[in-house]
């Protein structure tokens, strides 16, 4: 329509007729814009901003006895790479001033009118005062519930009633593309808005077993963490937490964890006080191009199951190593990375169905998973008389490494015997870091028969080379 209206302007017109193909060109125009999908579909976020930010507050902490700086310590446990060298949580450390109180500032949002406010684990982990100041400038003494570290999950309660809450959506349903609006207090700065769209979803971030992240390009900055990230329908579908980053600041890449795992979460942390997760009992390892051509596969999906631990949930149901297990209760298990979060958060106690590749053909097993206690990962170790488990975040720092093992026990009948102790933090294996039981399984088993095992630890302290002849 418009080059046929354009096409008869080409010659010469009177002023008249100029007038009337000068409107008919308008009205096109205006038709245009107003078919428009991308305008149809872009979000209203004064609306989204206005809706959400009476609920989400700033958080502020302090800890006695400590140098000050904001809560948010650099990733632990970062692999070789760009991503290693980038990854790490929104705040960096502020400058130190010894024998001063820390002080942190953070975000979280109000899921409940009596005063229950998720937020991140990293920002009031270890503190000993907690604030909140409302939008309304209100400030409340705030009482940690509880905070689970594995999926940096924390909830906290004030003494408020008829308070203004979000609408907690579905992260199930987020799609790549979707628009997104996060809400928080960079810098100290309440009640910032910025917007995005999902990058990905079902993100494996370093040293993250229990979270599928949920990645965006939304511009958030340190002091955003624990703030909601909210789609087009003003519901909260994460919790903001990381970014990747070589700066400090924001670079275009960001995650939030997915707000099932956060509400799932904060629940049993109301409940208990507490997390209580699966145990399957297996070690397991991604399914390279190789080993699917040497199972006969077409497709590398799934978790390898490298081994099985005695007596374990795993062991009683019958799965065996070398077995493939592509979903979990329903749910496909696309990379290996996802069944810890699928076995994490499964019910203790119950059924649950696994499907797996065995020779070449498909099966279901039912497995009745025991709880978690103190297991790292998805299970000890025990082939080669070692029980470890990694450090936490401040056990890290304080020791000044990026990862670690620390020893448990050693077996009387463990090749280590007499050369690691328990309390030694294993750092390397064959020049592999050690960030999970995975990676020493893994190590171990792919250790050459014809020379020791070189081994880098840590030995009250003090690092220390060992050379351990495993047989």
């Amino acid at each position: 329509m418009i080059d046929s209206v354009v096409a008869r302007t080409a010659r010469p017109v009177g002023h008249a007729t100029a007038a009337r193909v000068a409107g008919l060109l308008m009205v096109a125009l205006v038709w245009v814009l107003a078919a428009s999908p991308v305008e149809a579909k872009y979000p209203d976020f004064a609306t989204l901003s206005k809706e959400n930010a009476p609920a989400v507050v700033n958080i502020n902490t302090v800890t006695k006895g400590s140098a000050s700086g904001p809560s948010m310590p650099m990733m632990p446990n970062l692999p070789p790479g760009p991503l290693g060298d980038m990854f790490r949580d929104f705040f960096e450390q502020m400058p130190q001033h010894p024998q001063q109180p820390a002080q942190s500032l953070g975000s979280g949002f109000i899921i409940s009118e009596d005063g229950y406010i998720l937020t991140n684990a990293h920002v009031v982990g270890q503190a000993d005062e907690i604030s909140v100041r409302l939008s309304d400038q209100k400030e409340y003494d705030a009482e940690l519930v509880g905070e689970d570290e594995r999926t940096d999950i924390a909830l906290l309660k004030i003494d408020a009633k008829g308070l203004p809450t979000v609408k907690i959506g579905d992260s199930d349903d987020v799609e790549v593309g979707e628009w997104v609006l996060a809400i928080g207090a960079p810098f100290g700065l309440d009640h910032s808005a910025t917007h995005g769209i999902v990058s990905a979803i079902g993100r494996d971030l370093p040293n993250e077993s229990y979270v599928p992240f949920i990645q965006t390009d939304a511009p958030v900055n340190p002091g955003n963490s624990g703030g909601p990230l909210i789609n087009a329908d003003g519901e909260v579908i994460g919790v903001n937490s990381q970014i990747y980053t070589s700066s400090g600041g924001y670079m275009g890449i960001s995650f939030a964890i997915p707000v099932n795992v956060a509400m799932s979460v904060a629940e049993q942390l109301k409940a208990t006080g507490q997390v209580t997760r699966g145990y399957l009992g297996v070690l397991i390892q991604p399914v390279t191009e190789e080993l699917a051509r040497s199972f006969g596969l077409d497709n590398t999906r799934g978790a390898l199951v490298a081994q099985v631990q005695p007596d374990t949930p795993a062991e009683k149901a019958g799965i065996e190593s070398g077995d493939i297990i592509i979903e979990f209760n329903g749910k496909p298990v696309k990379r290996s990375g996802q069944l810890p979060m699928l076995v994490g958060n499964a019910t203790v106690g119950e059924p649950a169905t696994v499907t797996l590749i065995r020779d070449g053909k498909k099966k279901e097993v039912e497995v009745v998973l025991e709880k978690l206690d103190g297991v790292a990962g998805l299970g000890p170790l025990s082939k080669f008389g070692l029980a470890v488990e990694p450090l936490e975040k401040a056990d890290l720092a304080r020791m000044g490494v990026r990862y670690g093992l620390e020893v448990g026990e050693v077996a009387e009948d463990s090749p280590f015997l007499g050369a690691i102790e328990p309390g030694d933090v294993l750092l390397e294996v064959n020049r592999r870091p050690m960030r999970n039981p995975a990676d020493l399984a893994q190590a171990l088993e792919a250790a050459p028969a014809d020379r020791p095992v070189a081994v880098r630890l840590l030995r009250r302290g003090q690092p220390l080379f060992l050379a351990v002849d495993l047989d």
